[in-house]
């Protein structure tokens, strides 16, 4: 009888369920995944993780605690070795349960336990995941943008004390040109200063002609005279 017992008895005596949930913890810490029903699964993290949690202090009397439940000098040798340093900063919840359907035969629902450190891609997706800022309501995703930008553009190497050096000498020798082609056009300009008067006299406008319809001389009109 069941007496107020709440736990899955799974169908079993209480040796042949302790057999069962024996061997499926060494297969779960051997192989990192089993495929199991749902039930057993949910049975099976309620008995392998206080012994994983027990692993992360490899001490003789945690050794031998443990191998009182599995009975299995390998899987015991797997968890305080490659387990206990993979849940080391982890404070619990060391297993998954991913639901994979029903069975056709009894129509049971089964499923994959998992240690959730093991399973690459789910810790590539999360850590992907954990990357990208949640955005807020007021001007986040502007800062979001922003950040991203600044992410985004390339990274400029601040330049060398030679290059540095280069750069002053080759400025302080355009400006050493710039005077000194700045003293030549200065003498230029003297030069034409002083030729221009000269030039200026030598084009003066001619004298003015006398105008040819001006009125005759008395002379003139005298010769006419004689003529007639």
């Amino acid at each position: 009888m069941r007496h107020g017992k709440k736990f899955n008895h799974l169908g079993r005596t209480a040796s042949h369920r302790a057999a069962l949930l024996s061997n499926m913890a060494s297969s779960l810490i051997l192989h990192k995944r089993i495929e199991t029903t749902v039930a057993k699964a949910k049975e099976l993290r309620k008995y392998v993780e206080p012994l994983i949690t027990k692993s992360k202090d490899d001490s003789t009397n945690n050794r031998r605690v443990v191998f009182a439940y599995l009975q299995n000098k390998e899987s015991v040798k797997e968890l305080f070795g490659i387990v206990s340093e993979k849940v080391a900063n982890r404070p619990g919840g060391y297993t998954r349960i991913i639901k994979l359907g029903n069975r056709l035969g009894d129509n049971a629902e089964i499923c994959f336990i998992e240690l959730v450190d093991f399973n690459e891609t789910m810790l590539a997706a999360s850590a992907e995941k954990a990357g990208k800022t949640r955005r807020s309501r007021r001007g986040g995703a502007k800062k979001e943008e922003g950040t991203e930008a600044i992410a985004a553009a390339p990274v400029v190497e601040a330049p060398s004390a030679e290059v540095v050096e280069d750069a002053v000498v080759v400025e302080e020798e355009a400006a050493e040109e710039v005077v000194e082609i700045a003293a030549e056009t200065e003498v230029a300009a003297e030069e034409v200063a002083e030729v221009a008067p000269e030039t200026v006299v030598e084009e003066e406008a001619p004298a003015a002609e006398e105008p040819t319809d001006a009125p005759a001389t008395e002379e003139s009109t005298e010769e006419k005279g004689e003529d007639a």
